[in-house]
């Protein structure tokens, strides 16, 4: 992309339900190549919901949403009191939106932009195939949706074959994987190419049933007693007390390093061999790899498909604690090996997965639409 289309050279409006502390570096570098300066409408998570929202945005402008959540699970719609007065206000030359038909002021905004001859670009993980006896209503209801955006941008490859096979156009479709760190701008940790003494296996994010940590720990108890690794668990939950009593039972060898955040992660990460995600979610991943290490996650919604390749890292099953176990033996049996698939890990954040390369997908999705909007 050359320099002039790095730019945007309007006003960009971008809404989100919530606004986590993960997402504020990207608005904020967004923020910085739209000479008319980025907005963003946003509100708070419901109280129960295990999300840290961000506190500030230091470049972008950020309006508080008033957020109503009505019901929950697959009834969950959520209302954004005072998003029509903020659009009015900032006026935005082109707008992105969450793709997700559960949040019922959308529609509205679309409405009014179009009506200005402005465009709207959705931004999602994609939609999943639907099966049972209303699934062609479903799929037509969810195209009907989709249809309303001159372009989608899609977290992963995944999301975008799937927004192409639900029918909507693969010409409006661009793919901007999920990034929550920038490129390294440090070189890659140096390791020895063989073990010094035990492996090293790490973990970093909120201790919460959903990311299975004590899959993780019988697995490492069940391990060949030559390729146990010394298991480091860096976060805070409410899994914790529970799981250390696990480890006092079945794994001594088990390291809680309690929360840390920013620089206080680094020598975790350099003293590391191998990082783990045996549950859904995580968002140190890609972190874990601008430090040179082969990752273990289970699959998701499809993010993490860009990210973790056969060349660096396994994808295995959630809630499988025997496919957990067979890698993590095949992985710690190769140092060799663990340390080629690091260095592709470096290479994937340092030149594809990146918040700059999000970035230059978000505005080249916001400069094609502005400059060939559908109406």
């Amino acid at each position: 992309m050359c320099p002039d289309e790095m730019i945007f050279g309007g006003r960009l409006g971008l809404i989100q339900r919530v606004l986590p502390v993960y997402r504020a570096p990207f608005f904020d570098a967004l923020a910085s190549v739209c000479a008319g300066g980025l907005g963003v409408f946003a509100g708070q998570p419901r109280a129960d919901e295990s999300i840290v929202s961000a506190k500030e945005l230091n470049t972008a402008h950020w309006t508080h949403a008033n957020n109503l959540h009505l019901l929950r699970g697959p009834l969950y719609l959520c209302f954004q009191r005072g998003l029509m007065d903020w659009l009015r206000e900032w006026n935005p030359t082109a707008l992105i939106v969450e793709a997700n038909p559960r949040y019922r002021t959308t529609p509205g905004t679309i409405k009014w932009m179009h009506q200005k001859g402005l465009p709207v670009i959705g931004w999602g993980l994609g939609s999943p195939p639907t099966a049972g006896w209303f699934a062609g209503l479903r799929r037509g209801s969810r195209l009907k949706f989709l249809r309303q955006f001159d372009a989608l941008i899609s977290y992963s490859a995944r999301g975008a074959e799937q927004y192409t096979a639900l029918g909507f156009a693969s010409d409006k479709i661009f793919v901007a994987p999920n990034a929550t760190a920038p490129a390294p701008t440090f070189p890659m940790p140096v390791r020895a190419p063989q073990f010094d003494g035990r492996p090293v296996a790490l973990y970093v994010g909120r201790l919460q049933a959903r990311k299975r940590l004590d899959d993780l720990i019988r697995a490492c108890a069940a391990l060949p007693e030559t390729l146990q690794p010394r298991l480091i668990i860096v976060g805070d939950g409410p899994e914790r007390e529970r799981l250390e009593a696990l480890t006092v039972q079945i794994y001594p060898a088990t390291e809680f390093a309690g929360a840390k955040f920013g620089a206080e992660l680094s020598p975790y990460f350099n003293a590391a061999d191998l990082f783990v995600l045996p549950g859904t979610g995580g968002l140190a991943v890609q972190e874990a790899m601008s430090y040179g290490l082969p990752v273990i996650v289970a699959r998701g919604d499809g993010t993490q498909d860009d990210l973790v390749r056969l060349g660096n890292g396994w994808q295995i099953p959630d809630e499988d604690i025997s496919t957990l176990l067979k890698v993590l033996e095949v992985a710690l049996s190769d140092p060799a090996r663990l340390r080629r698939m690091g260095e592709e890990s470096y290479r994937i954040v340092r030149e594809e997965i990146n918040i700059e390369k999000m970035v230059e997908v978000f505005v080249g999705a916001v400069n094609t639409v502005t400059k060939h909007p559908e109406g």
